[in-house]
């Protein structure tokens, strides 16, 4: 269909499929509906911009005081792997700087699972029905096929004396892979009880 780019916009509206629809054969609360989507989705583009400049800012800021402070006492400044935490002067707010790995398994998870699964095969009769559900849970995969690094982590934290299980916890703590980090910046704030909650910095948190 040939047309003037610049009528389509006034007069058509393009379907899904890539084809120009007249505006008079569109219902109104299709026109509405696609409207709000619109408006939804531009005022998300302008916040995600927001928060990037927001980041690479911070990123920034707390860069150049660290440098100054180490300048002028000549130390160090952050804990393990770079994490830093800047308190205001009267601990009202705290932000911290804190670097994560990333973390996957190799082959021997596949190992420690059929050890783990031994495990609970002779455990059947005796073992306590929440520690078969954490074990099932932890091999668990979610919709995208991953599994929840946590949860296989966690188990190497139940105090289980058996050789077998011993060895897949072995395994698993072998086959544990840091594939890169991620920095990531977390605001506090100070509640009335003493204790810090952190602000929330995505929609679901808010």
């Amino acid at each position: 269909m040939n047309m003037d780019i610049s009528k389509a916009s006034v007069d058509y509206m393009k379907d899904a499929k890539g084809r120009f629809v007249p505006k008079t054969l569109i219902k109104p609360i299709d026109k509405t509906r696609d409207e709000l989507v619109r408006e939804i989705v531009k005022a998300a583009q302008d916040v995600a911009t927001l928060m990037s400049d927001f980041k690479r800012k911070t990123f920034a800021d707390v860069a150049a005081f660290v440098e100054m402070s180490s300048e002028e006492y000549g130390a160090k400044v952050g804990g393990d792997k770079g994490n830093i935490t800047l308190p205001t002067f009267d601990g009202e707010f705290k932000v911290q700087i804190a670097k994560g790995d990333y973390i996957t398994f190799d082959e021997r998870l596949q190992a420690a699972k059929e050890l783990v699964d031994d495990c609970i095969n002779e455990w059947a009769q005796g073992s306590r029905p929440e520690i078969k559900a954490l074990v099932q849970q932890a091999f668990d995969t979610d919709k995208e096929g991953s599994i929840n690094t946590g949860r296989v982590l966690a188990l190497r934290r139940l105090n289980i004396e058996d050789e077998k299980w011993k060895s897949a916890m072995q395994a698993i703590g072998d086959s544990v892979q840091v594939t890169g980090t991620k920095t990531y910046i977390r605001l506090y704030r100070r509640v009335a009880s003493g204790k810090y909650e952190a602000m929330p910095m995505d929609l679901a948190g808010i």
